[in-house]
């Protein structure tokens, strides 16, 4: 709770204070500050996904997980992230990847590499110590889901371009960490886990579009659910992606089915029980969309979820690309959300706890 909240302020709720403070915009700025550190949340999609590919609004909350990024002068280029494994990698003298480095690990980097080369063709700067901690968005060793590259592209954006003195405001920096994220996953994603990350907050985020900043409504209470050990976004869109080639008529319906729906994700928070329909009739879609592309988005799991979810009164949807990672089950608040907790609890489901409208990227 910000000060001048009040005590009605819930995690899950931002109040009109905490949402202005969220978007005020804390751009990356020049500072005598010889170490930068910086920090940018997770994000879950809440709704819209596969049709924001496709022009339709997404509806993304930023979330109480963040990756921190470290940068320091140096005498030479190197590189800690020991939560993917990677402990004092010494780079070159413009902090490239090593040319030894095996294929792995380079694969790894990637994101780190595509956001150095971005940053230092705008402004230089140099030689940097850095360290990458990204272990708040992982359990047990895997990924949950919540965005970690995007987060790692917005924080080490941020805090890359503080150290070499090149002023970002928060739009300029969504476009700079949007611009090598892409670049990274072969000029796939929408840009709105990005976008979660840098703005924070919930918001409505459309492709091209500036996000809307909005406030999630106190009678609604969305929990996170580990389904599985994690998927791999770009996979999982490209398998709908060679669908859409190979049968262009079905997976425009299908698409046009979600982009319809995706469309009425604003103005349906204002009600919670029309809100509840939208994301069960989603749910739908994209198991329609999935039984045609044989993608993988929907899994076993998550219709077990679905059940255990609707039997304790409340919705289960998949979350983002879909696969192994974080499905979302939501509920009216209170007993009822305690309900589908303990329902989802003694169906083996491990819930996250998470806060929803995490403040954006930070330095």
């Amino acid at each position: 709770m910000r000060p001048g909240c009040t005590p009605h302020c819930r995690p899950w709720a931002a109040c009109s204070r905490c949402a202005r403070a969220r978007s005020a915009p804390t751009p990356t700025g020049w500072t005598d500050v010889t170490v930068i550190t910086s920090s940018a949340p997770g994000k879950l999609f809440l709704l819209g996904e596969y049709a924001v590919l496709h022009g339709a609004p997404a509806l993304l909350a930023a979330v109480d997980r963040r990756v921190t990024i470290t940068v320091a002068p140096a005498g030479s280029w190197r590189l800690h992230a020991q939560s993917i494994g990677i402990q004092h990698l010494d780079l070159d003298d413009e902090g490239k990847l090593p040319a030894a480095l095996n294929a792995q690990t380079r694969s790894t980097l990637r994101l780190f590499d595509s956001v150095r080369a971005a940053v230092r063709a705008r402004a230089g700067g140099g030689p940097f110590e850095i360290s990458i901690d990204s272990a708040e968005l992982s359990r047990d060793g895997h990924k949950l889901g919540l965005g970690s590259s995007a987060a790692v592209a917005s924080a080490l954006t941020a805090a890359l371009a503080a150290a070499s003195r090149l002023y970002l405001d928060r739009a300029a920096l969504f476009t700079l960490a949007q611009s090598a994220h892409r670049a990274a996953q072969n000029g796939t994603g929408s840009g709105g886990d990005v976008a979660a990350s840098v703005y924070g907050g919930l918001l409505s985020y459309a492709v091209g579009a500036t996000p809307v900043p909005l406030q999630w409504p106190t009678d609604l209470t969305m929990q996170a659910v580990v389904t599985g050990e994690g998927s791999v976004t770009t996979d999982l869109v490209g398998r709908v992606n060679h669908f859409g080639a190979e049968h262009p008529l079905q997976h425009a319906q299908d698409v046009a089915r979600l982009t319809r729906l995706a469309h009425t994700a604003q103005s349906a928070l204002a009600d919670r029980a029309e809100f509840l329909r939208l994301i069960d009739d989603y749910f739908t879609a994209l198991a329609r969309l999935d039984s045609h592309a044989e993608a993988g988005i929907v899994t076993a799991r998550h219709r077990e979820l679905r059940v255990v979810a609707q039997r304790a009164g409340g919705v289960f949807k998949t979350s983002g690309a879909g696969g192994g990672d974080v499905g979302l089950a939501f509920s009216a608040s209170g007993l009822a959300a305690e309900r589908l907790a303990a329902a989802l609890t003694d169906a083996g489901a491990s819930v996250v706890p998470l806060v929803l409208g995490a403040e954006g990227t930070r330095s």
